[in-house]
């Protein structure tokens, strides 16, 4: 119909590296996209033949080599339909992040990213080249003018603004933007700002899925050219989303779009940890997990992680008593374990723990017990629990958080052991936030109980956090401001708080750094996450 387009938007993950299955489905979701929706053009996001970010990948030039073959091949599907599908485009010394339009079984034109963010997790411009010649890329489909521009160019105005002034009267967006917490409004009113400035209509397409430490959410939106923002689909789901777009009102009309039933920043991070668990497990070949269940809050929402990412029946939970074990975080993790049918098998440490006391003894003359010996009963789990990994499969996940990496209050070599931490980026109070709405959702699968106990390492007697570090609601609260907001210490004693805290605080942050470069990688949900986010030298002299 003269004036109507039909767009259908990809909103699926395409896997890092896989360039021959990321080629092959992409060529049969155009001829779907044509066939079944009978769409005019079909969109695909950011570097989706490659997968992102395909990091050092882009150093190897046979990778640049099989992704030139693969987009050649790709390009012959686009027959009856416009395609335009996002890669890395290598031309002699240096590669693009491009997105090419495909038309009648070729490649018709090729836009290069002019924006290439160099922030927080992104290194684009340790890999990829601006054009010096930045042309836009305009073309038309049903007498309508169609611009594209990709990702990071929506953050700067001229991008959108020169393509808008070469005629295009739609913008189409291929993204991978990262989850991270509170993101969405910020970029609702961003896309409403281009849309009102231009009065281009904008259809925003992000990636889906898991990739290492970053989580993509998808919850893709299209934009009116007046600026009015559509609900965003459901985030963390590969689907199609296939919409209208009117040219002269250059307004959009869903035909097939679901919509978030819950955006509340827990549902959203609950979704984001869980989808980076299950999607790391798999693209890395394992199909069941292993981690120990104390009967504290961390363990319990990291149960409930996994068995939501792989199923119940995928999961072992490994009870380790010790001396110091109460007999009410027995029953707790039991209690968890059957709500939930996951597996629990028990193993006490006690006479490893005292084998190594035995063999340590003659070592140990003449000192006085202290926290070597209660780590060495973290360290005597993990070496248990990743004996069973080794033995029967399966990847162990390790159960610490944000507040206790930041602190060090984690074992190294002991708790700390494990390939993915599922809620390495949450603080012990957004743990318990998120376990509190984890039992609002189906069954009530975390213990009330587990929720009310203070929190405890149990590895002396009577023991409790509280002992060691500030409340956690105090802790949280500077360790936000510390870490996230990159606050210093004056700037934090100045809000109000103690000066004895906060110098504590941030000198365990400082002389902790070294364990955190040894942790396994978890889900990014905040806007500072440790790992390839938040660097910092391991040796340093700077006091805060």
């Amino acid at each position: 119909m003269e004036g109507q387009l039909r767009i259908a938007m990809a909103q699926f993950d395409f896997p890092v590296g896989d360039v021959a299955g990321n080629a092959a489905r992409i060529a049969g979701m155009i001829a779907f996209a044509r066939d079944e929706y009978g769409a005019d053009i079909v969109l695909f996001p950011e570097l989706a033949l490659s997968g992102y970010p395909p990091e050092d990948l882009l150093y190897r030039p046979a990778f640049l080599h099989e992704c030139e073959t693969a987009m050649a091949s790709v390009a012959k599907a686009a027959v009856g339909i416009v395609a335009v599908v996002g890669w890395p485009q290598s031309a002699g010394s240096v590669v693009f992040n491009a997105a090419s339009v495909l038309r009648g079984g070729a490649i018709e034109s090729t836009y290069r990213k002019r924006e290439l963010p160099n922030y927080a997790v992104f290194d684009e411009r340790r890999y990829f080249d601006v054009d010096p010649d930045r042309e836009d890329c305009v073309f038309e489909v049903n007498g309508t003018q169609v611009g594209v521009v990709v990702c990071e160019d929506l953050w700067f105005p001229e991008p959108i603004a020169s393509t808008v002034a070469k005629g295009a009267q739609l913008v189409l967006v291929p993204n991978a933007s990262p989850f991270e917490r509170d993101k969405h409004a910020q970029r609702d009113a961003l896309l409403a700002q281009r849309a009102g400035e231009t009065g281009a209509a904008i259809a925003y397409l992000n990636i889906v899925g898991g990739q290492d430490a970053l989580v993509f959410d998808g919850a893709s939106v299209v934009v009116d050219g007046d600026g009015a923002v559509h609900p965003a689909a459901v985030a963390f789901e590969a689907q199609w989303l296939v919409v209208e777009f009117d040219r002269d009102t250059r307004r959009f009309a869903s035909l097939q779009w679901t919509v978030d039933g819950d955006e509340s920043r827990d549902a959203l991070a609950w979704r984001a940890v869980v989808r980076g668990t299950r999607d790391y497990c798999r693209k890395n070949g394992f199909e069941k997990a292993w981690l120990g269940l104390s009967g504290g809050i961390d363990s319990a929402v990291v149960l409930a992680i996994a068995a939501d990412a792989l199923g119940p029946g995928n999961v072992t939970a490994v009870r380790m008593p010790s001396r110091h074990t109460a007999d009410l975080s027995n029953d707790l993790a039991r209690e968890q374990c059957d709500a939930m049918g996951v597996e629990l098998v028990t193993l006490s440490i006690e006479k490893p723990y005292l084998g190594f006391l035995e063999t340590l003894s003659a070592s140990f003359i003449g000192t006085s017990v202290d926290t070597t010996e209660e780590n060495l009963q973290s360290r005597t789990r993990g070496a248990l629990l990743m004996a069973l990994s080794n033995k029967f499969g399966g990847l162990l996940l390790t159960t610490g958080n944000k507040s206790e990496y930041a602190v060090g209050y984690a074992t190294i070599y002991g708790d700390m052991c494990g390939g993915y931490a599922p809620i390495k980026d949450l603080y012990k109070t957004e743990v318990y936030e998120l376990a509190r709405w984890r039992n609002t959702v189906g069954d009530r699968v975390i213990p009330e109980a587990v929720i009310a106990r203070p929190p405890t390492a149990e590895l002396r007697e009577n023991q409790l956090d509280q002992d060691s570090l500030p409340p956690y609601d105090v802790l949280d609260t500077i360790l936000k401001r510390f870490i996230d907001h990159e606050q210093s210490p004056a700037d934090i004693i100045a809000a109000g708080f103690d000066p004895v805290v906060v110098d504590k605080v941030v000198r365990l942050v400082r002389i902790s750094e070294w364990k955190r470069h040894q942790a396994a990688p978890g889900p990014k949900v905040s806007r500072r996450a440790f790992g390839r986010e938040r660097r910092y030298p391991i040796t340093s002299g700077y006091p805060g």
